[in-house]
């Protein structure tokens, strides 16, 4: 029997992001199976309105563009509390992070007598406490997201690392599935245009932030700019320390290009052209478990990669000869670059990249596991 399901997210496509694309794979899952799936979610950067199955509301964003703060979350956390309350007739919600987004699900699904799934692609509080973030505050929100989570039907998480962190706040459960991560690997292929850019350049595309920690390649590539004069570094996308390194690379006088958001289009389009795509989990920071989504994306292009950090893909790129692996470290950044820049652009192994994530981490799988254990869940 179809179930009629609401998928509430501050982001979407045609945003760029992890969740962006992982949700929207979940839904294109579900409709596949005869479900009938409404978003709700924000207005886009991008002027995209709203449709019969994406409704999207306007909220505030943050100086990089994003939904992210307390202010802003509060934006859309509180139109979405009333829009809940006044769907139609629904058997299911499925809700993304943040938490408070997750809590006014919670009371919001209880009213309805609805039961809900948490899309665990992260765990704040674990990210909190690794960014330094005040005890008391972090006592706080990990009682939030335990208070949250436990209500659950299901809990979704894309890798096992975050399933032991959820575990950790739920207890070991048969409610928590991982499905795991991918690429959209029908939007970022090998075959297409390059785009605008030529010439030898580097490729960073992602958030900015203190867990992604991409400022070791900016420090990293300016250690290398005299030796490489032709050389570039593209960076893509927005995050609280764009700024900084906006200024870093100034003072150096290096040829370091800082894009803002762009659409995967023209993320696909740069990677395709590249020396080498750029991806990082900043140890220390709560992520250690975290799995780099960009660099998958950099992969699924036919681009090699150079990764700088700890999590689960430093191993794999290194096992399965997808790049280069290094500490997150400038002067390890550096070499590796020195090294890619030697490397020759060998079109059957790009072919051979591509498919690799094609065959291990298309998001097409994501959607269907996703798929079936919401199914599970209505079906309880």
């Amino acid at each position: 029997m179809p179930l009629r399901i609401l998928v509430a997210t501050r982001i979407y496509a045609p945003e760029t992001g992890a969740a962006a694309f992982r949700l929207a794979a979940m839904v294109k899952a579900l409709e596949g199976r005869g479900h009938h799936v409404t978003v709700l979610t924000t207005s886009s950067p991008g002027g995209k309105k709203s449709s019969p199955t994406v409704r999207r509301w306007p909220v505030l964003r943050d100086k990089a563009g994003a939904v992210r703060g307390y202010v802003q979350y509060a934006s859309f956390d509180i139109p979405l509390f009333f829009r809940l309350l006044t769907a139609p007739a629904f058997d299911l919600v499925v809700v993304e992070p943040p938490p408070t987004t997750g809590v006014v699900v919670r009371v919001a699904t209880a009213l309805r007598r609805k039961p809900f799934v948490y899309f665990a692609a992260d765990v704040s509080s674990v990210a909190a406490e690794g960014i330094g973030v005040s005890p008391a505050v972090v006592r706080v929100l990990r009682a939030i997201e335990r208070w949250t989570l436990s209500k659950a039907r299901r809990i979704l998480t894309v890798s096992e690392g975050v399933s032991v962190a959820v575990a950790s706040l739920v207890g070991p459960s048969d409610r928590i599935v991982n499905v795991g991560t991918g690429v959209d690997t029908g939007q970022f292929t090998l075959d297409g245009p390059t785009g605008r850019d030529t010439g030898r350049y580097f490729v960073y595309a992602g958030t900015m932030s203190e867990i992604q920690g991409a400022g070791v390649f900016v420090d990293g590539f300016i250690r290398i700019a005299d030796e490489f004069p032709d050389v570039r570094l593209v960076m893509l996308g927005q995050g609280v320390e764009l700024e900084a390194l906006r200024t870093r690379a100034q003072e150096a006088s290096a040829p370091i290009e800082f894009r803002g958001n762009v659409d995967g289009g023209q993320v696909s389009a740069a990677l395709r052209g590249s020396v080498a795509g750029l991806a990082s989990v900043r140890p220390s920071r709560g992520y250690d478990f975290a799995f780099a989504t960009k660099a998958l994306v950099s992969l699924s292009c036919g681009t090699p990669v150079i990764y700088a950090g700890v999590g689960p893909l430093r191993d794999i790129i290194s096992g399965e000869k997808l790049g280069l692996s290094v500490d997150w470290d400038a002067a390890a950044v550096a070499s590796a670059m020195r090294a890619a820049l030697a490397w020759p652009r060998d079109s059957t192994e790009r072919r051979r990249i591509s498919q690799w994530v094609e065959n291990n981490y298309s998001l097409t799988s994501v959607g269907a596991k996703a798929a079936t254990a919401i199914e599970a869940a209505g079906g309880n």
